[in-house]
């Protein structure tokens, strides 16, 4: 999540799928209670910059969202976010155990900050994806 002014990236607990509905409806909560505007959500793209299957996924699942909550949603490159929240929580010490538990949190926190980095100061020209 970010702050108002876009700046920073704060990582928020994981959210564990169980069903469609009831992801749906988690999402849609943490939405309403931290005032979110826009679902940024991580593509698979492949190395080669290619989408694949799980790329069709992600944008299915991004559809429902958006129609459920009524919200929009951005689709980012999540290429290489893993590797390097892996690599970030090795290097600042963190046990192996408690970098399994944090990771994807990092992963998420390194997708937020590289949109956050590509934005206009005031975010003009940049609409979301409905």
């Amino acid at each position: 999540m970010s702050d108002e002014l876009g700046i920073t990236a704060q990582g928020l607990e994981t959210v564990l799928r169980t069903n469609m509905r009831e992801d749906l409806a988690r999402l849609a909560g943490i939405a309403n209670e931290r005032g979110i505007s826009l679902f940024l959500i991580g593509n698979p793209i492949r190395m080669d910059g290619s989408e694949g299957a799980q790329s069709d996924w992600v944008r299915q699942f991004a559809t429902k969202l958006a129609t459920y909550t009524g919200l929009p949603f951005r689709l980012w490159d999540e290429r290489l976010t893993t590797v390097e929240a892996e690599r970030v929580l090795r290097d600042s010490g963190v046990s192996l155990e408690k970098r399994r538990r944090a990771v994807d949190r990092m992963a998420a926190v390194i997708l937020l900050e590289s949109y956050l980095a590509f934005l206009p100061v005031e975010g003009a020209g940049l609409e979301p994806t409905e």
